[in-house]
């Protein structure tokens, strides 16, 4: 076990850690501050529960707690009210109490609504992120977003929820099937390209590291990604401002999920797809240069990631796209780049530019 790499998240009182680095899942020194009430509630899927339940769960009871299990099916599709009420019913059960810790064990899904769940559970309870899909330990599971889907929208239906810590084992990588691994490996070019133009062109001179997932590559890539998350939500925690700009080919990518069916398309690979989009969108009104898309598209294919999106018709696109979140008065709202390494949210994007690039696309 190395010694882990630790950044906060700054937000006053509600301040938490981001733990980073290998062998995390098993060290009781890391849940043992969360375990006020003894009782912790491990929450996990069909896949994760037979590669580190066990692990967490001893981890847990070394460090004085008391766990219990529930598992939930697995993928986007099981992001609903029924799980939901599923979680709630096993809280219940179990006479978890407003001291009860619950710990989210797996990827983005299990994250979101085991968070929601924390989030709405006798008004709420302590939640514990422990991430174990890429995409999990450099976006997800920070930030305190928890949500579920519904079938016109995703994630519409959720709540602002700060976790205590997040412990990021990079061992969990290890057993990860390529597609959810670019899938996450897409996050992480969304932090360069929005945020930090000298990340970016690591991103490109370490790409093949990347992906064969080289550990010291992949740590650094991670903490980051994480470090430059942690400072937006630390300046925009509710997405007022700021924060916006970590949408970044969503507006696109989410259209893709909800249009397509979840699961279909994975998280990552919507928003590589709508991160080309989007960098095709501002070279169109002229904020970018054609050169800059090109370059983001080549890295991303790089990155083993979709660069082109599945066939829909505009009004079909237009449709989905005109429900997100960060709309406002009926306008669809992007996140555009200014340059790679730089980004705006933008409420006054021309429709017809936008039909034209749907069109094309």
């Amino acid at each position: 076990m190395s010694t882990p790499e630790t950044l906060e998240v700054r937000l006053g009182e509600r301040s938490y850690p981001i733990h980073i680095g290998s062998g995390l899942l098993a060290r009781p020194e890391l849940y043992a501050p969360h375990l006020a009430g003894g009782r912790a509630a491990l929450v996990t899927n069909v896949t994760v529960a037979p590669l580190y339940a066990d692990r967490v769960e001893a981890a847990l009871a070394a460090a004085g707690g008391h766990p219990f299990r529930v598992v939930l099916p697995d993928g986007e599709t099981h992001k609903n009210w029924e799980n939901l009420d599923r979680l709630h019913g096993a809280l219940l059960a179990e006479r978890a109490d407003r001291r009860t810790l619950v710990v989210a064990l797996g990827g983005g899904v299990v994250g979101d609504i085991a968070g929601f769940a924390a989030a709405t559970y006798q008004r709420g309870v302590a939640c514990l992120q422990v991430p174990t899909t890429l995409l999990a330990q450099v976006d997800s599971s920070v930030g305190g977003k928890t949500a579920i889907n519904h079938p016109l929208g995703k994630n519409m239906i959720g709540a602002f929820h700060q976790p205590r810590a997040v412990l990021a084992d990079t061992d969990t990588l290890a057993t990860l099937p390529q597609r959810e691994y670019a899938a996450g490996l897409a996050e992480v070019a969304k932090y360069g390209a929005i945020r930090d133009a000298a990340f970016l062109d690591w991103i490109e001179s370490n790409a093949e590291r990347l992906v064969a997932r080289d550990p010291d590559a992949l740590r650094h890539a991670i903490s980051r990604s994480c470090a430059l998350k942690a400072a937006i939500v630390a300046e925009d925690e509710r997405e007022e401002g700021v924060r916006a700009l970590l949408n970044f080919g969503h507006t696109f990518g989410h259209a893709i999920e909800s249009a397509t069916g979840y699961g279909s398309w994975l998280h990552g690979e919507a928003v590589a797809a709508g991160m080309v989009l989007a960098a095709r969108l501002s070279a169109r009104l002229q904020r970018i240069e054609v050169a800059q898309a090109d370059r983001l598209e080549r890295l991303l294919a790089r990155l083993g990631l979709p660069v082109k999106p599945p066939p829909l018709a505009v009004e079909r696109w237009l449709e989905f796209m005109g429900r997100d979140k960060k709309n406002r008065e009926g306008r669809i709202t992007f996140v555009l780049l200014d340059a790679l390494g730089s980004a705006s949210v933008v409420r006054d994007t021309p429709e017809a530019p936008v039909r034209e690039l749907l069109a094309r696309a």
